[in-house]
């Protein structure tokens, strides 16, 4: 990050950020299933799967306002 465009860099952290969340959701998941299940367990894991794919649209949407902000600068549009 620049410091030079402070639009895009915020943009661009607020991207990082949440795909760390997305990152930290997937681990979630994937320990919930890595084990055996019980009822309580399975419930779990559906949960840290809805979660996962909340914030898996949550990354794409700043990808898109991050992708759009460097195509307005790149190319004005």
């Amino acid at each position: 990050m620049s410091g030079e465009h402070p639009e895009l860099d915020t943009l661009q952290a607020a991207y990082k950020d949440a795909v760390e969340a997305w990152v930290v959701a997937i681990r979630k998941e994937e320990a919930l299933a890595s084990v055996n299940h019980d009822i309580a367990e399975v419930d779990q894991w559906e949960a840290a799967h809805f979660e996962e794919d909340d914030l898996r649209s949550k990354v794409k949407a700043a990808k898109e306002k991050y992708e759009d902000a460097l195509r307005e600068k790149f190319f004005g549009f």
